[in-house]
């Protein structure tokens, strides 16, 4: 691990401008970049704790902030959050973000892939069907997000991480991602955790699986060497 460096930013997107977390590594130099995805709670410290770990990785990682300031830790309002946010529009702002990496000097515009949680695992895999320039996508436990039927335009690989308890995210869907990612011939590896429930990563949550939580770790860190640092 290397010693990161984070702040606050923004980014142009939609017209205006969207707020981000980037955590980057302190030293000098060009290194591969990272785009992290909310989950439904919003923009927290949960999330910029894995930016963190995504930077000290040698990763200059952007979380962007796509409920515009909106953070919440109760359920009900979660899903408010998530089911007023505009796909459209989260695109719009995730595509922001892309951009505003690949205009950093200290990021190689080539190497840029996305990781994202709940909401954010959905909306990972959208943008890796939208935008050509993010060559590793790696969806936890990503809600349904977006037609399958575009994954031929994923550029790049694919590490899907779930849970074989997830009641959000159910085994049926896990096998339709499996399914659309090999029709379309996207390099990939499905893994499900047979004994793990949603947000088994998230250490803030009653679901948080430690076992199986350090396991994906290791492979979304051997994934992005792979598809980023080769």
């Amino acid at each position: 691990m290397v010693a990161t460096t984070s702040e606050s930013l923004e980014f142009t997107a939609n017209g205006g401008t969207t707020a981000g977390y980037l955590a980057r590594p302190a030293e000098g130099g060009v290194h591969p970049a990272v785009v992290v995805i909310q989950e439904w709670w919003g923009l927290n410290d949960n999330i910029r704790d894995i930016a963190d770990r995504i930077a000290a990785e040698g990763y200059v990682a952007l979380a962007p902030d796509l409920y515009h300031g909106n953070v919440t830790a109760e359920p009900d309002e979660a899903q408010k959050l998530m089911m007023a946010l505009q796909q459209d529009k989260a695109v719009t702002d995730m595509n922001g973000a892309v951009a505003a990496l690949q205009a950093r000097d200290d990021v190689d515009g080539a190497k840029i892939g996305v990781t994202g949680f709940c909401l954010g695992g959905g909306l990972a895999l959208l943008l890796a069907m939208k935008n050509p320039a993010v060559t590793a996508a790696a969806p936890f436990y990503g809600v349904p997000m977006g037609d399958l039927a575009e994954a031929s335009n994923i550029q790049g690989g694919v590490l899907g991480l779930y849970a074989g308890q997830d009641g959000f995210v159910t085994s049926d869907y896990v096998d339709q991602v499996h399914q659309a990612l090999r029709a379309a011939g996207v390099s990939h590896t499905i893994h499900t955790y047979p004994d793990a429930d949603h947000a088994f990563f998230n250490d803030t949550s009653p679901a948080f699986k430690a076992d199986d939580a350090a396991d994906a770790w290791e492979r979304l860190k051997a994934f992005f060497a792979a598809q980023l640092k080769s």
